[in-house]
């Protein structure tokens, strides 16, 4: 199993010419915790994570919330400042990895430079990433199916790319965080669906798809909040 197999694609990225404000309402907005940071033509320049922002790692910088911790309106008036870029915040030594990189080597990059998630690139590109929790999915898929013979993971990437483009676009698609693994032609979906009914339309529009011989479903049921309207 390689990067490209397990790797979450459409990355949000922000430009390098953005203000740690408008880096920290994508954080918010995008429920992500770190970005690659890109030039004007897409290419990778940097990784910036809310700890940057919060604790940065340079001396010269002072986090968000040290500041607010003194005062709040400081806090706001130093992110809002046409001075505090994301590029002075965000780490310009980005471990990364290509497309081809096998699962092991994906582990042994994370334990030895001891980060969360790797950018993975082409030509210079982030085409995806690859964090700590898609590792975890790939060794509980190969687990579930040890003994698969070698050789069809550019077809398993095939099928994890046509069950994405299977649950796209319809009107049970209300899933967060869906991924999909795919090991031996058994496909593996994991998120939070919010409600039964939507779970078994996943698994439904998985099955269906030409290639795959069986679907495990890891996702979890999370109702909805239920809107609460003051009188």
């Amino acid at each position: 199993m390689r990067a490209r197999d397990l790797m979450s694609d459409g990355v949000m990225s922000v430009s390098a010419e953005a203000s740690v404000l408008e880096a920290a309402k994508l954080f918010i907005n995008c429920h992500v915790s770190a970005m690659p940071v890109v030039d004007d033509h897409g290419r990778m320049v940097g990784i910036v994570s809310e700890a940057d922002l919060i604790n940065p790692k340079t001396a010269e910088r002072t986090g968000l919330f040290a500041c607010a911790a003194d005062d709040p309106q400081s806090a706001i008036d130093r992110a809002d400042a046409t001075a505090s870029k994301v590029t002075d915040f965000m780490s310009s030594s980005v471990i990364s990895a290509s497309e081809d990189t096998p699962l092991p080597e994906l582990a042994a990059l994370m334990t030895r430079h001891h980060v969360k998630r790797l950018p993975i690139v082409r030509d210079g590109a982030v085409v995806g990433i690859v964090s700590r929790a898609d590792l975890l999915r790939a060794l509980v898929a190969l687990h579930s199916h040890r003994g698969i013979e070698g050789g069809r993971f550019g077809r398993d990437d095939q099928i994890r790319r046509d069950i994405a483009a299977a649950c796209q676009g319809r009107n049970w698609s209300l899933a967060k965080q869906l991924d999909v693994v795919v090991s031996g032609g058994v496909a593996h979906l994991w998120g939070v669906a919010p409600s039964e009914i939507v779970r078994k339309a996943y698994e439904a529009a998985a099955g269906n798809v030409p290639g795959v011989k069986a679907v495990e479903v890891h996702m979890h049921v999370v109702p909805p909040a239920p809107i609460r309207i003051g009188l």
